[in-house]
C-alpha cells in the first residue's frame, strides 16, 4: 500500500525529456535557477525517488524526503557533507504519506528545527499507519482479502507485508503546516498554487508555479509507469480509481500543455496532457479485460488478478498491490454500473459483467 507504482510500465511515446540521464548517486543537479534535483535510492522493484529542493530566502524548501532506513540517512549525510554542503533546509514539504516520500520527514525537520508542510489527511494518514497494528485491524485485513478470494496462505502473506510502515519511516514530526487544495504558497520568489488530488494516496499535494509554468506532480503524472491506485481494508467500497479518473481530467483540463513535469520518479518531462490521456487510457484497457472476464462466469478478485496481470511473475510484495489495483478497478465499474456483485454462501465477492 505504501509503495508509490504497481511497476507496471506503460506507453510513454510523444513525451519529450530535457534530461537524459538522473542523477548520479552523491550528484545534485539545477533544473533551473534555484531547483535542485536529487535521486534516492529505494530497496524496491522501483528502485529510486526524486527529491526537490527549491530556494528559499536563505535556505531551501525540501520536496519530499527519502524513505526511512539507515541508506538513507547516510545518502543525506554525504549530500549534506559535499554537494549541498553550507545549504540549510528552511522547510520540509511532504506530498503524501508514502513511505518513500515522508520516511524522513522527522530526521530532516529535527536536523533542521524547520517546519514540517502537509495536507492535512495525508499527515493522519501516516499517523494511522505508524499505530494501526491493533488485533481489530489485523482481522479486518483478514476478512477483506478473504471476502475478495485470497486463499489463507496469499492472506497471512499479504497481512504480513502490509505492517512494515514503521521499519520505513521514522517518527513523523509532532506537529504539521497544512497545505489545502487552492492554496498559494511563496517559495522564495516563486509562487505556487496547491493542488491536491486522490487515488494513488488520499490527498497527495502537487504544486503548480504559474510564472514558469513548473508544475511538481508527486507520484500523479509519472512519465513511463502507472502510479499504484488501489483499495484497501480500511475503506473498502472507496472508488479510488474514480478519483484518480478525475484528477488527472482537471489536470488536463486546468494546466497547460507545455508545462514542465517534475515527477516523484522517473525523469523529468514535457508533455502533461498526453501523459494524462495514455494514464487514463490504461485504466480503461484494463476495465475492459475484466469486462470481458466476467461476462460468462462471475469471477472473485483474486480470480481477476492473473486476468489484468498475466505478463508478470508476482511475489507476495506485488501480489498485494495487484490485488489492491484490481479491486479498485472493481470498485470503479461498480460505481459504473458496468459490473454487478454478489457475495455467496462461502462468504466471497463475485463479479459479473453487466
Amino acid at each position: 500500500m505504501h509503495s508509490k507504482t504497481d511497476a507496471f510500465a506503460v506507453a510513454a511515446d510523444e513525451l519529450r525529456y530535457p534530461w537524459e540521464s538522473h542523477p548520479g548517486a552523491d550528484q545534485v543537479v539545477e533544473i533551473a535557477p534555484g531547483i535542485l534535483w536529487i535521486r534516492l535510492d529505494l530497496p524496491f522493484r522501483l528502485n529510486h525517488v526524486n527529491i526537490y529542493l527549491l530556494a528559499d530566502g536563505d535556505g531551501w524548501a525540501m520536496i519530499d524526503t527519502g524513505i526511512g532506513n539507515d541508506a538513507t540517512i547516510a545518502a543525506w549525510t554525504t549530500l549534506f557533507d559535499g554537494p549541498l554542503r553550507g545549504k540549510t533546509i528552511s522547510r520540509v514539504i511532504v506530498t503524501h504519506a508514502h513511505p518513500d516520500h515522508v520516511g524522513q520527514a522527522g530526521w530532516m525537520v529535527q536536523r533542521f528545527s524547520c517546519p514540517f508542510y502537509m495536507s492535512q489527511v495525508e499527515y493522519l494518514q501516516g499517523v494511522y499507519h505508524q499505530n494501526r497494528r491493533t488485533d481489530e485491524r489485523l482481522v479486518n485485513s483478514r476478512q477483506f482479502f478473504r471476502r475478495h478470494g485470497m486463499d489463507e496462505a496469499i492472506t497471512e502473506q499479504l497481512l504480513g507485508r502490509g505492517q512494515e510502515y514503521l521499519t520505513k519511516t521514522v517518527p513523523l514530526p509532532a506537529a504539521y503546516v497544512r497545505l489545502s487544495h487552492g492554496d498559494d504558497i511563496l517559495i522564495g520568489a516563486r509562487s505556487f498554487r496547491v493542488i491536491t488530488g486522490a487515488g494513488h494516496s488520499p490527498d497527495q499535494v502537487m504544486l503548480y508555479c504559474a510564472a514558469e509554468q513548473l508544475f511538481l506532480s508527486a507520484d500523479q503524472v509519472l512519465s513511463k509507469i502507472s502510479p499504484n491506485v488501489s483499495v484497501w481494508a480500511h475503506e473498502p467500497a472507496e472508488n479510488a480509481l474514480g478519483a484518480y479518473l478525475s484528477s488527472l481530467k482537471n489536470l488536463e483540463n486546468t494546466l497547460p500543455a507545455e508545462a514542465l513535469v517534475l515527477p516523484g520518479h522517473g525523469l523529468p518531462f514535457f508533455g502533461l496532457k498526453t501523459r494524462t490521456k495514455q494514464l487514463s487510457d490504461h485504466h480503461e484497457e484494463r476495465c475492459q479485460m475484466i469486462a470481458e472476464a466476467c461476462r460468462d462466469t462471475a469471477k472473485t478478485s483474486a480470480e481477476l488478478v492473473p486476468v489484468v496481470f498475466f505478463k508478470h511473475k508476482l511475489d507476495a510484495h506485488q501480489t498485494g498491490f495487484a490485488a489492491g489495483e484490481l479491486i479498485a478497478h472493481v470498485n470503479y465499474m461498480l460505481a459504473q454500473n458496468r459490473l454487478t456483485q454478489r457475495l455467496g454462501p462461502d462468504g466471497i465477492l463475485r463479479f459479473s459483467a453487466a
